[in-house]
């Protein structure tokens, strides 16, 4: 006896099961990988908007004290702020400020506080500057002041 109809359509049956379960692997896979990306995408965002800081001087009047001019930086967001020199990059008019020119009083920030940040004033000439400080997340703020 030959091979019959029914041989072929559960042969044909066969190979169409595997063939589902092969495509919905694949996109069981992509679907994980996509979900998994979103999940941290989403901690990375409550993480960066839980990370807001401000400058809080007065622009016409920074203090100058012991060769350093003093910064403060208030914590306005919702995490604590871990202020060291390897967090925080400062940049004036443009340029940056190495690690070794500039330190924070505090290493950690809570909410609502604020700390202060030395910058020797070697590193800023007399005349009207910009300071833009780069914090975790790259959040970062911009405050113009007159030395």
């Amino acid at each position: 006896m030959g091979f019959s109809l029914t041989g072929t359509h559960v042969i044909f049956f066969v190979a169409s099961v595997i063939a589902a379960g092969a495509i919905s692997g694949v996109f069981m896979a992509v679907s994980m990988n996509a979900g998994d990306s979103f999940s941290k995408s989403g901690v990375r965002l409550q993480e960066q908007l839980d990370t807001e800081f401000k400058i809080i001087n007065d622009n016409e009047n920074i203090p100058n004290i012991g060769g350093n001019y003093r910064f403060y930086l208030k914590n306005i967001g919702e995490g604590n702020l871990i202020t060291t020199n390897e967090t925080f990059q400062i940049f004036v008019d443009g340029e940056i400020i190495s690690t070794l020119n500039y330190n924070f009083s505090d290493t950690l920030i809570w909410s609502g506080e604020y700390t202060t940040m030395y910058v020797v004033n070697s590193v800023i000439s007399a005349g009207n500057h910009n300071l833009r400080i780069v914090g975790p997340q790259a959040v970062e703020d911009e405050f113009e002041f007159k030395i």
